[in-house]
C-alpha cells in the first residue's frame, strides 16, 4: 500500500498550547510536501467531490460559514476560507468541540506543503492519550492524500481497512504513535509521562 518508514519519515509532527476561552488548549500539528500543485492539493482538500477519494464521504456546504459532516466522523462550521491557501473550521465530534487550522504554501518543483494544526481543550483525553488521540488519525490522513495525489485513484475503503488490521498497518500506527510521544517530550512533556500516553495509543489502534 505505502512505504510505511518513508511516510513516517515524511511528516512533521509538533506539539504546542493555545489560551482558549474554554481553558487551556493543546496543539497538534501536522505537515507533509506532496507532489502536487497547490491548487491540486486544495482542491483536493475542499470539495465534496475529492474528499471521499482519500478521506471520508463528506456532505454539507463546503463554503465560508457553510456546515458539514464527514460520514461516522466530525462535523463542523467553516470558519474561515481564502483559497487556495487556508481554511479553518471547528471539529465537532462525540459532543467536544475542538478546531482544526489548514494551511496550503507552494515550495520548489511543483510541490506543496500542506500543514493542519488541530486544537482541543486539554481534558481527560488528552491526559489519557496525549497528542496521538488526534495526531494518530492525522497521520492516517495523510497518507491517504499521498496515495490519492500520487496515483489520482480512491482509495479502497475495504483494501485500506484490512491494511489497518494487518502487521503493516499497525507498524504504521505504531511508529506514528512513539514520533507523537517524542514530539510530545519535545514540547516539555515528562518522558515517561509521554512514554505512557504513547503506548495506550499504540494498543488503542493495535489492541497490542
Amino acid at each position: 500500500m505505502i512505504d510505511v518508514d518513508k511516510q513516517i519519515d515524511a511528516v512533521s509532527r509538533q506539539v504546542g498550547s493555545r489560551d482558549l476561552e474554554e481553558g487551556q488548549g493543546r496543539t497538534v500539528i501536522i505537515s507533509q510536501i506532496m507532489d502536487a500543485e497547490l491548487e491540486d492539493v486544495w482542491e483536493a482538500c475542499t470539495t465534496e467531490e475529492h474528499i471521499p477519494k482519500w478521506f471520508l464521504p463528506i456532505t454539507g456546504e463546503l463554503e465560508l460559514g457553510g456546515r458539514f459532516q464527514l460520514e461516522g466522523n466530525a462535523s463542523g462550521t467553516i470558519q474561515r476560507c481564502d483559497p487556495p491557501e487556508e481554511f479553518d473550521a471547528t471539529w465537532e465530534f462525540a459532543e467536544n468541540m475542538s478546531w482544526i487550522e489548514v494551511r496550503l504554501s507552494a515550495v520548489d518543483d511543483g510541490q506543496t506543503r500542506i500543514q493542519l494544526k488541530h486544537i482541543a481543550v486539554e481534558d481527560e483525553h488528552w491526559a489519557e492519550y496525549g497528542p496521538g488521540a488526534t495526531g494518530v488519525g492525522w497521520d492516517g490522513a495523510m497518507m491517504g492524500l499521498v496515495l490519492y495525489l500520487r496515483t489520482g485513484q480512491p482509495v479502497d475503503r475495504e483494501e485500506a481497512y484490512a491494511w489497518m488490521a494487518s502487521e503493516e498497518g499497525k507498524r504504521f500506527y505504531t511508529l506514528s504513535s512513539e514520533r507523537w510521544g517524542e514530539a510530545h517530550v519535545a514540547a516539555g512533556e515528562d518522558e515517561a509521562s509521554a512514554k505512557a500516553a504513547a503506548e495506550r495509543t499504540i494498543r488503542f489502534y493495535t489492541g497490542n
